[in-house]
């Protein structure tokens, strides 16, 4: 994911800012970390370069 993605993601639930938190980066590229809602505090994963911008039930869903 490139950090600049940051101007035009949201939060899917409440659609308030994201907080970027970087774990793993690649000169532009963000691999791992998490987007954390400004708002409501849901956090969501970045594994691989993807956000996993799946609200929280969904995201279990998609894992089974």
């Amino acid at each position: 994911m490139k950090e600049s993605l940051m101007d035009v993601v949201c939060c899917p639930l409440d659609k308030a800012d994201l907080e970027l938190d970087v774990d793993e980066r690649d000169d532009e590229e963000i691999l791992a970390g998490t987007l954390t809602c400004t708002e409501c505090g849901e956090t969501y994963p970045i594994e691989d370069g993807i956000p996993n911008l799946l609200p929280p039930d969904m995201r279990e869903e998609a894992a089974a």
